[in-house]
């Protein structure tokens, strides 16, 4: 329990299997650093024991929020707290969820304040890029990530403004449509010139709840879903190439990335909402996944496999229901019972009365005639 405490579970799974954990390099991860400012005053004033009841307090706070998110803690260093986003799971979403975090902790210490009557700031700075993670140390294990992404972040902390948010060009371009951002233009950086920085000022109006600029709506977890996509495409679409029997003559990669295109081309002229076309582009994406296990009810294995993805990048049970659906409505003879299952259906049947019909349909009967249907 205590080595789940300090280390990431797959780390802790590796050492516990191979009695050491490899540094790993992760391309895309948002790095945070705050630092209490005031903290050397109240010090200087207070009982060592209620010191650290202060910061032990405040830090688990910080604990919990980040973890709500997915983030990893680093490190502590006296009063300045350090976390990732992006490890040890890949994902598009970390820098939105990384600045989500940001914000609240600076909410947090205010309330802190406001309940000790204390009168504590915080800076804050955050910068998305790649790192090398690992285990350093032999007594006391350390786990630790190295970079110029951790470099550039202390800098964004140390350039910032107390009660602030400040993030660097790279995460503004990753959370610009999310976030009411104010440039503050190019800054001289010790070591690193001029660089581009951005304050957050909160939530676009139309993604957070009645207008706060606090609270993440449907819509704004919706379009976080949205940066995922591309990378659950990019996995199915090279386990398919991978799996997928070499005799699909019709049943190919090719007919699931047209299916794909034909849904949100259909699915935007039909204008569906923006959740709608990311469940109908997920659905076209697995709905001939099933093809890599058995010919015979594909459909329904590719609504267990697209299950069991979309749960692990956390999609809703209501959410994923529709995605299955859509998958099972394209099973023959198709039967369509919603907007979404007849948009599917058309977009997989999309060469009736194309210019290539007739090679299409060949591809199709060849493959049917080889496996005696």
């Amino acid at each position: 329990k205590l080595v789940k405490k300090l280390l990431p579970q797959n780390t802790v799974d590796e050492i516990q299997k191979n009695g050491n954990a490899k540094s790993k390099k992760y391309d895309m991860v948002t790095v945070l650093f705050s630092d209490i400012q005031g903290f050397t005053k109240i010090a200087a004033v207070t009982n060592p024991e209620e010191l650290i009841k202060y910061l032990n307090e405040l830090f688990v706070t910080f604990d919990n929020i980040i973890a709500k998110y997915n983030i990893e803690k680093i490190k502590t260093i006296g009063d300045a707290y350090m976390c990732a986003g992006g490890m040890p799971n890949n994902d598009a979403t970390n820098p939105v969820e990384v600045v989500l975090a940001g914000m609240e902790m600076q909410r947090a210490l205010t309330d802190f304040n406001n309940k000790h009557e204390l009168k504590m700031n915080m800076r804050l700075g955050i910068h998305t890029g790649p790192v090398v993670a690992g285990v350093v140390g032999a007594q006391k294990i350390e786990y630790d990530i190295w970079g110029d992404t951790v470099n550039i972040a202390s800098r964004m902390e140390s350039h910032g403004e107390i009660g602030r948010v400040n993030i660097s060009e790279e995460t503004y371009r990753h959370v610009k449509e999310f976030f009411n951002c104010e440039n503050r233009g190019l800054m001289d950086v010790k070591n690193k010139g001029e660089m581009e920085m951005y304050y957050v000022n909160g939530i676009l109006e139309e993604l957070s709840e009645n207008g706060d600029g606090i609270t993440p709506n449907h819509l704004f977890n919706v379009r976080k879903q949205s940066l995922n996509f591309s990378l659950i495409q990019e996995e199915i679409l090279e386990q398919m190439q991978r799996d997928l029997p070499k005799n699909l003559y019709y049943h190919n990669l090719k007919h699931t990335t047209d299916a794909i295109y034909r849904v949100t081309d259909i699915g935007t002229k039909e204008n569906v909402s923006e959740e709608d076309l990311l469940l109908l582009r997920c659905a076209a994406l697995f709905h001939d996944s099933g093809f890599m296990a058995s010919y015979d009810n594909n459909e329904e294995i590719g609504a267990r496999l697209a299950h069991q993805t979309l749960a692990r990048y956390k999609f809703s049970r209501e959410q994923i229901d529709i995605v299955k659906g859509i998958i099972n409505a394209t099973k023959v003879p198709q039967n369509p019972h919603n907007l979404l299952e007849e948009i599917m259906c058309d977009a997989d049947l999309d060469y009736l009365g194309r210019p290539d019909f007739i090679p299409i349909s060949q591809n199709l009967f060849r493959e049917l005639y080889e496996r005696g249907k």
